[in-house]
């Protein structure tokens, strides 16, 4: 089984990790599979373990062989795994698998599990060990565990690596080049995290990241392992997490690659109807396979760990939940129902083993659907994570800003139906990549109206998404008013910065960032009822919507105001809860963010007038097109807590 000179410890130690991976419970599993370094009588060298339980015979063949035969390797047992040590073996040589498949094919399969990858259109897997890094954001975890984000402000960039920022000859920015401009950008911008589209190594720009070849690899394209670390590390010591979005429902088809690995449906499920995604043109996971769940859970504890990663947004959740969420041919459950049993529990354990090694990073569900319970502990039977994209939020506001004001009246559920479930999950509210392009348009292009018009539209849909319950995420570009829809092989448009307008929109989300950072009320109850008090919610023939939010003391509140047509309110009357003086926190159509006033209204005085069941009142103007935000200067009667 073994070649001469093992050691029995090696051959015991290896025996135990199989045991473990073969049940779906060894989630170090990275330790053991791929190439690790080893020693043996006195030579260093390589070790190359793979999982193919049906192939006829595996061979490693590399630079440190001979490339068309290759070393035969050695089944352990039957565990499914062939393994072999290659004295001699080096950092930074190649190596495929030749693959004897169990029909007799022979195949060359990129190693699942190797820590890098030659930089494409080449596949060969890279002979690497893991970086042995001294890492110096101790503070910033320590802070993590100490200050859960629950009651935290958690506002984030989402960026497209390569497409950020290009040199002047179109080529993208390295790692090492955007730790020195990305970093201090989000910085200065106020966001609080950075949210990566998948880094994982993968063969088509167009597919954004999302159909992966190789799972523990950082793509070769934009740069190595260790650049990563360093510019982890640099967020942490600039304040600044960082989530990465992982996809553990389907993988690249490629033949190179994963699929079909032994000749046998291996990594996917055996029912073509379940293993062919028809609509990413990728095969799905067999999530119930233990090998697989072994492979995945791995996966996510190695970006978490290796990375010190904050969090993981996790894609396509929906595509493991239900059986005919793909286009195309489905068996539904012996009971009828469509439930991937499957993926719910593959889902579960997922978030448990996380949460257990890492009760503070983030697990973030992009899911599409009404499923009940999907930010719940799985011991209350939900699915475990502790965030969820708020999609239909997303839908519905980007629908009633995208129609002509004057039609807004006739459909102003659409910005109030979210108050009636907010709470019923922990909601992230997106602004995403998905939403700027295939011709949706820009978040700017997406506004009505002529110029001025549409950044006044932007201005109000941003601050109501920042005045919302839940956590906010915002996707390049959007910040500056950027007009084209997002391009995945160019850069942005930073030369609109130029237009006054876009610099003034910049300057606007910087602000408005900084108030959402800064005010207790916009975050600390985010997803308590206790958090926000509507006023007005049934104000459709003007389309005004009126709100308090709270924080945890009874003197941390703001009062909203949200005007969502383009005609000014004079003498507009809100409640109040405490008599005094209020001024503004935000106006959105201040000259400086691109508006048309040069002032705000000063200092704002109540008047022993109820109203929208509050004791007193105040009057003020409400821009056309805008939301005002109001904070207590001076009142009176607030209980001290």
């Amino acid at each position: 089984m073994f070649e001469k000179g093992h050691s029995q410890a090696i051959v015991e130690k290896l025996k135990e990790d199989l045991y473990l991976f073969n049940r779906g419970e060894y989630f170090d599993s990275y330790l053991t599979m791929g190439c690790t370094p080893e020693e043996q009588d006195g030579e260093t060298g390589f070790r190359f373990t793979v999982w193919a339980p049906n192939a006829k015979s595996v061979s490693v063949a590399g630079d440190f062989t001979n490339w068309q035969e290759g070393k035969p390797m050695n089944k352990v047992d039957e565990t499914g795994v062939w393994t072999t040590f290659c004295p001699g073996a080096k950092e930074g040589q190649y190596y495929k698998y030749r693959v004897e498949q169990a029909d007799g094919t022979v195949k060359w399969k990129i190693d699942p599990y190797a820590l890098e990858f030659e930089v494409r259109p080449k596949d060969a897997s890279v002979v690497k060990a893991l970086p042995k890094k001294k890492w110096r954001d101790g503070l910033w975890m320590a802070n993590r565990k100490r200050f859960k984000i629950y009651e935290r402000p958690l506002n984030i960039y989402e960026v497209h690596l390569s497409s950020w920022k290009h040199h002047e000859d179109g080529s993208w920015y390295t790692i090492p080049e955007l730790q020195e401009e990305l970093i201090p950008y989000v910085k200065e911008m106020g966001y609080t995290h950075i949210e990566f589209l998948p880094l994982m190594e993968h063969p088509l720009d167009a597919s954004w990241g999302y159909q992966a070849t190789g799972y523990f690899a950082l793509s070769s394209k934009y740069g190595t392992m260790d650049e990563f670390q360093d510019f982890v590390e640099a967020c942490h010591l600039a304040n600044i997490g960082v989530i990465v979005d992982w996809v553990p429902g389907h993988f690249n088809r490629n033949d190179y690659g994963m699929a079909y690995f032994d000749g046998t449906p291996q990594f996917e499920y055996t029912d073509p109807n379940r293993a062919n995604n028809n609509r990413w043109g990728t095969l799905n996971f067999d999530l119930g396979k233990p090998q697989v769940q072994s492979f995945l859970i791995s996966n996510a504890l190695f970006w978490i760990e290796q990375f010190h990663l904050d969090g993981l947004r996790v894609d396509a959740v929906s595509s493991m939940l239900y059986l005919d969420y793909d286009e195309g041919d489905w068996i539904p459950n012996e009971d009828g129902s469509n439930h991937n049993r499957d993926g719910v529990a593959f889902i579960q354990k997922l978030n448990k083993k996380v949460f257990e090694r890492h009760e503070d990073v983030l697990m973030m569900a992009e899911e599409s659907t009404a499923w009940a319970k999907v930010t719940h502990p799985v011991h209350e039977g939900g699915l475990g994570f502790n965030y969820k994209w708020n999609m239909g939020w997303m839908n519905d506001t980007l629908r009633f800003f995208e129609m002509d004001p004057l039609y807004r009246k006739h459909h102003f559920n659409l910005i109030t139906f979210s108050f009636l479930y907010m709470f019923n999950e922990n909601f992230v509210l997106p602004f995403s990549h998905d939403e700027v392009v295939h011709g949706k348009k820009s978040m700017m292009h997406k506004m009505p109206g002529d110029r001025y018009n549409q950044f006044a539209g932007l201005r109000t849909i941003e601050a109501y998404r920042m005045v919302h319950p839940g956590k906010k995420l915002h996707f390049m570009g959007t910040e500056f008013g950027q007009f084209l829809e997002w391009r995945v092989h160019s850069g942005l448009e930073w030369e609109s910065l130029n237009d006054p307008m876009n610099h003034a929109h910049s300057q606007f989300i910087k602000k408005l960032n900084d108030v959402y950072k800064n005010e207790r009320a916009l975050w600390e109850l985010d997803h308590s009822p206790e958090g926000i008090q509507i006023l007005d919610a049934d104000n459709t023939e003007e389309s005004i919507l009126t709100f308090i939010r709270k924080g945890k003391k009874a003197r941390d509140f703001v009062i909203v105001l949200c005007n969502f047509v383009p005609v000014e309110r004079q003498n507009y009357k809100v409640g109040v809860p405490y008599s005094g003086q209020y001024e503004e926190l935000l106006n959105t159509e201040l000259t400086q963010y691109g508006g048309t006033w040069t002032e705000d209204q000063g200092v704002l005085k109540t008047t022993k007038e109820p109203h929208n069941g509050q004791p007193y009142s105040l009057e003020l103007i409400l821009p056309a097109m805008s939301v005002v935000v109001l904070r207590p200067k001076r009142v009176y009667g607030v209980p001290k807590n």
